[in-house]
């Protein structure tokens, strides 16, 4: 009954992923018909002479990043995220359970210098979110993190809702091995449920990321199990991409 109880919230989760990326990407069609009447103005006042500068950044191409919804483009809703009082200003300690047993991560999550990003993991936790996801990026050349908590295992699901701002982000840019931070899109509060783990010391460009916690016990069976065996040749790259070995995060507990 309970493993019944278990599948149907699963697929609930990836239906409501579903519909969210089918909202994102209508509202996506829609800016880009903005973005063409704009480019109509533009080019006209060029034409009879009037003089147009524009700057663009981007982020940075190899940094941990939602490619679409979450973290990213999903419906902004401030009354979804959860509230920062969750993490009851304090350390929280829990466990990652991946590939239904193989290993498990001991973690500890940071309520007292990352309230709102460990409130979001704690409340999600707490409803089962986590449950059966794939962790969906490998990273081995350069960036060295795993990245997990789609629902859709695609790197374009979310909770629906995206946050901010940044919250206890390394000064020095380095994030060590262990580090457990939020990912995110190029704006600064677009975080979701995705997040990553560092394997290896890795230095990521301002403005940075969230790192809510750290992994305090079991990063040599990650490495071992998942990194060791690389990246998935079919994802096009052999430094980044889906992992080819199995990367699914069973349950996330945390107390």
């Amino acid at each position: 009954m309970a493993e019944n109880a278990k599948e149907m919230r699963r697929r609930q989760r990836e239906h409501e992923a579903r519909v969210v990326v089918h909202d994102v990407q209508t509202d996506r069609r829609r800016t880009d018909n903005r973005k063409g009447i704009i480019a109509l103005v533009v080019a006209a006042l060029v034409a009879v002479g009037g003089q147009v500068a524009f700057t663009t950044t981007g982020g940075f191409a190899a940094a941990p990043a939602a490619e679409s919804t979450a973290p990213g483009e999903t419906a902004t809703s401030a009354a979804a995220v959860p509230d920062p009082s969750i993490a009851e200003d304090r350390e929280w300690t829990g466990t990652i359970d991946f590939n239904d047993g193989a290993f498990e991560l001991g973690i500890t999550l940071d309520g007292v210098n990352a309230p709102q990003a460990t409130a979001n993991l704690i409340d999600l936790a707490q409803k089962d979110y986590f449950d059966e996801t794939s962790c969906h990026r490998l990273t081995t050349e350069g960036l060295y993190v795993l990245q997990c908590g789609d629902p859709t295992g695609t790197g374009t699901g979310g909770p629906g809702y995206e946050f901010g701002p940044l919250e206890n982000v390394p000064e020095d840019g380095v994030y060590p091995a262990g580090t457990i931070a939020m990912a995110r899109s190029q704006a600064e509060d677009s975080m979701g449920s995705q997040f990553f783990i560092v394997y290896e010391d890795t230095e990521l460009p301002a403005p940075g990321y969230s790192v809510i916690g750290q992994v305090t016990s079991g990063l040599d069976e990650l490495q071992a199990q998942i990194v060791d065996e690389g990246v998935d040749p079919s994802s096009g790259s052999t430094g980044d991409g889906t992992p080819l070995a199995p990367a699914v995060v069973t349950d996330i507990t945390v107390e």
